[in-house]
């Protein structure tokens, strides 16, 4: 099922899922059994870890995890690449299942955490985003039903981003767990689409500005979930300029832009398609700020970088 294509608001700030995704795809986690030079890079999470594009239908390498793969394994030419990204999975049904199937596994997370133990040493990164779809259905229309364009309902918002803490917390503890010090752990914050608004003008403005202020506090949730059990975050909402209303950027066919709203229109679909997915170059923006985070020195401790 396809993830609704306006966020607004508060939710607008998620930038997730829809597309793509249901069994591992990539390697075969079963690849290289035996060998144990093999090593795996596991990703997780929704349709942007699936690489969705409104524009095919074709399972293409498109994702930012696709290129994230593409670069690590110049370094280790045995490294097996494991996706497991979902189309419109939750922090909810990561845990109890019932958006995608996983061969012998009840949900996403119960197929990571059993690819970590049965590759013990062997799994050297491990990359998520998750979080968007729990606070779209906070987005009511007049009838009460949930829609793109509906008004956020705060009260709504206010408790999923409790879940989202909560059940981040919990998914990512129990994956840290199951891998141990040995993989590198990185997660992501979101753009946020509806920073498009502001080419429409007038009340399009001030709600791209409450977007933007809705973002980081959905940036604070998960960094702060993911360094509770050592896991870093990798600052996509900072790589698309999320705070920045100033600089001016001129976007063919929408002429002098703020910078975040620039990078929302070259970036992803929303300014010509009112499609919230990160298009190429918007995938490969959001693998650059994960490669440092998988690609520093270890920090002490752990088999992993200083959490942030």
């Amino acid at each position: 099922m396809r993830c609704p294509r306006l966020l607004s608001l508060a939710v607008a700030v998620a930038a997730a899922s829809a597309a793509l995704a249901g069994s591992p795809a990539g390697a075969d986690p079963a690849a290289g059994a035996g060998q144990p030079a093999d090593t795996y890079y596991l990703s997780l999470g929704d349709s942007l870890a699936a690489g969705y594009q409104p524009d095919t239908d074709r399972d293409e390498p498109v994702s930012y995890s696709d290129d994230l793969y593409a670069t690590l394994r110049q370094s280790d030419p045995n490294l097996q690449f494991v996706r497991l990204g979902c189309s419109g999975e939750t922090t909810e049904t990561m845990i109890s299942g019932g958006s995608c199937t996983y061969p012998g596994a009840s949900s996403q997370l119960a197929y990571a955490t059993k690819f970590l133990r049965e590759h013990p040493g062997q799994v050297r990164y491990v990359t998520e985003d998750i979080g968007a779809n729990d606070i779209y259905h906070c987005l009511r229309d007049s009838t009460g039903s949930a829609g793109s364009s509906g008004v956020p309902d705060i009260g709504c918002i206010t408790q999923s981003l409790g879940t989202i803490g909560g059940n981040l917390t919990k998914i990512n503890g129990q994956l840290r767990e199951a891998g141990g010090d040995g993989p590198r752990y990185v997660g992501m914050n979101y753009y946020d689409p509806a920073l498009a608004g502001w080419v429409d003008g007038g009340a399009g403005r001030a709600m791209a500005a409450a977007t933007a202020a809705a973002a980081n506090v959905l940036s604070a949730t998960i960094a702060g979930a993911n360094s509770a059990v050592g896991w870093q975050t990798a600052d996509v909402a900072g790589a698309f300029f999320n705070n920045d209303f100033g600089n001016p950027v001129d976007v063919p066919g929408f002429g002098s832009l703020p910078r975040n709203v620039a990078s929302i229109c070259t970036w992803t679909w929303m300014c010509t398609d009112q499609d919230i997915h990160a298009n190429p170059t918007g995938h490969r923006v959001i693998a650059q700020a994960f490669l440092p985070l998988l690609t520093a020195a270890p920090g002490p401790g752990t088999g992993s970088a200083d959490a942030s």
